[in-house]
């Protein structure tokens, strides 16, 4: 079994691909909305999570490799999976995305951490234009009274994650659920339509849209406050495709 480990775009392909070569695919997938998209991708095993005692079950699944297909801000540093699978000689890769070159421009915003995200973001506009998910709202939630802000947040079309807007405080008028990724015309549309002062968004590369998010906003004149990753994990990171080809060439199936 190939254990692949969503949360982008890049983990669906490739349990699309290699399911389609005959590959027996697991997927771990922490929202509903992503269970239901691996198994439409052909994963033939499914969970929320790994188990606690990690190493025995990935040992009774048969699992020869781990594709650890994470959003870029999820890890950041070695992990105990990455270490484990060393340990039990089962093939680790893990899918990175390449951050952008930032051109300095004066609408163009690069800060290190969420919390000065929020803190950039609320002295430049009083429209704040959440891309960046429901992680870590908290930072962004007490600017609502502190500053008189406005929050627009877009999230993904589930309702565990809606709940949790609504209940943190955010009007229902100002959440946006739709799976991205975006073209500019529909960011440029959104922003537009909110009225956006400052829009927010998370360096994940080209693969998560934060290009046409910058052009978007820089056609409309509104400022642009983007999170970079501080580090990245040492070692080598794979796009999905060269993760396929890896496996193809080092686990081939008549193995």
């Amino acid at each position: 079994m190939i254990l692949v480990l969503q949360g982008t775009r890049d983990g669906r392909m490739i349990t699309k691909k290699l399911a389609g070569q005959g590959y027996q695919v697991g997927a771990i997938a922490s929202m509903d909305y992503g269970r239901e998209l691996a198994v439409e991708y052909g994963a033939s095993l499914v969970e929320s999570d790994l188990p606690d005692k990690a190493a025995a079950w990935l040992e009774r699944l048969g699992v020869r490799a781990v594709v650890d297909a994470r959003h870029p801000f999820a890890v950041t540093e070695e992990n105990e999976l990455a270490q484990q699978c060393r340990a039990m000689d089962i093939m680790y890769l893990r899918i990175g995305r390449e951050e952008i070159n930032l051109t300095h421009h004066e609408l163009i915003h690069p800060v290190y951490s969420m919390s000065e995200a929020a803190e950039k973001a609320a002295d430049l506009g009083k429209t704040v234009f959440l891309t960046t998910g429901s992680h870590n709202l908290e930072h962004f939630i007490s600017l609502q009274d502190t500053h008189g802000i406005r929050l627009v947040v877009r999230v993904l079309p589930e309702h565990r994650v809606i709940k949790k807007c609504q209940d943190m405080g955010i009007n229902t008028r100002d959440i946006i659920a739709m799976q991205g990724p975006f073209s500019k015309q529909i960011n440029k549309a959104l922003f537009k339509m909110y009225r956006a002062a400052v829009v927010v968004s998370k360096d994940s590369g080209r693969a998560g849209g934060i290009d046409t998010k910058i052009d978007a906003a820089l056609d409309l004149k509104i400022p642009v406050v983007i999170v970079k990753r501080r580090s990245v994990i040492a070692g080598n990171e794979y796009n999905w495709e060269e993760a396929v080809r890896i496996i193809n060439r080092q686990l081939p199936l008549h193995n």
